[in-house]
This record gives C-alpha cells, sequence and structure tokens, in this order.
C-alpha cells in the first residue's frame, strides 16, 4: 500500500467537526496514560496487535498523540500520529458498528491538527488502504513510489539472511 501526503496548512478545522461529533453523541478527544490498557485491547480485539504495538508509542509522547472516539465511554475508534515515524499519521480504526458516521474523519483531522500543532507542514499517511477516503477529506495525494515504504517487513528480511554464516 501506498504513501499519501497532505498538506497540514490547508486542513479543515477542527472544532466544527468535534461539535458534530458530540451533538451524534461521540466524544472525539486525546487518550490519557491511564487508558492504555482498555486501549489496547480494542486495538487489539477490532484489528491488530501490531497495531497495538504501534501506538503504543504515542502514549510516551508528550503531548500524547493518540486520539480516540467514545461513545458512552466506550472506544469505538482511534486514531494515532507521531508514532511510526516522525511526520506520519496512523494507523488509524474504527469499529464497524460506528463507520460511515463521520467517526473516522473526526478523528483523522484530530491527529493531523496534531501534526500541525508540532510544528510540520506536511504529513504522511502511511500505508493506506482508502486513498480515496483520505484524498476526499483532507485533499491527500499519492506518493509515487512509497510501496511498501516504511512497512517492509524488516523481521522477514532478517530471517531470510539468518543462514548466513555471522562474522565476527
Amino acid at each position: 500500500m501506498a504513501d499519501m501526503l497532505v498538506n497540514l496548512l490547508n486542513l479543515p478545522p477542527l472544532a466544527p467537526v468535534l461539535e458534530g461529533m458530540r451533538r451524534a453523541s461521540v466524544v472525539v478527544r486525546r487518550a490519557a496514560p491511564s487508558e492504555i490498557t482498555p486501549v489496547r485491547r480494542f486495538v487489539e480485539r477490532h484489528f491488530t496487535t501490531a497495531w497495538a504495538d504501534e501506538i503504543s508509542v504515542g502514549y510516551a509522547n508528550k503531548p500524547v498523540s493518540v486520539h480516540l472516539a467514545l461513545r458512552g465511554g466506550e472506544v469505538v475508534g482511534f486514531s494515532a500520529h507521531e508514532c511510526t515515524r516522525r511526520g506520519f499519521f496512523g494507523p488509524t480504526g474504527v469499529a464497524n458498528s460506528e463507520r460511515g458516521k463521520g467517526v473516522g474523519k473526526a478523528l483523522l483531522l484530530a491527529s493531523l491538527h496534531g501534526l500541525a500543532e508540532l510544528g510540520y507542514a506536511y504529513g504522511i499517511i502511511g500505508g493506506v488502504g482508502p486513498a480515496e477516503f483520505y484524498a476526499r477529506a483532507v485533499g491527500a495525494t499519492l506518493i509515487p513510489g512509497s510501496t511498501p515504504g516504511v512497512y517492509a517487513d524488516p523481521l522477514s528480511e532478517m530471517a531470510q539472511h539468518d543462514d548466513a554464516t555471522p562474522s565476527r
């Protein structure tokens, strides 16, 4: 999957999106360190352990670079930035029951505004799945030659070289 580039200087405003989510009974906000375990469980249950590992970096960032979507106090979505690499957005995910309701866009904007607050003019959306969504939501464009990018499997590549005799 390719990466996409986003001009953070031209992002839609975040406040109206967050207010719209509140009216729909969804709170989108920055995660707190005390929420690591329930968020990790949500990510592992709905997505992958690798993503749960990846966003754990965001809890060590100051400020925390993980955002949550909550309905009735329960996690229904998450987004992260500045976890995989500097300037990168992702991973992100929304529970199946909440898709198509604007939650993903709200989380995307919250994290991209987080990157802008860190001083970035451009952000990278790593290894995108729904490229059309990102293009429509924030004007993201595909980066030519970016597959597999930082998501190449380094452990798999290392295993291929394990047969070689180590030098001393």
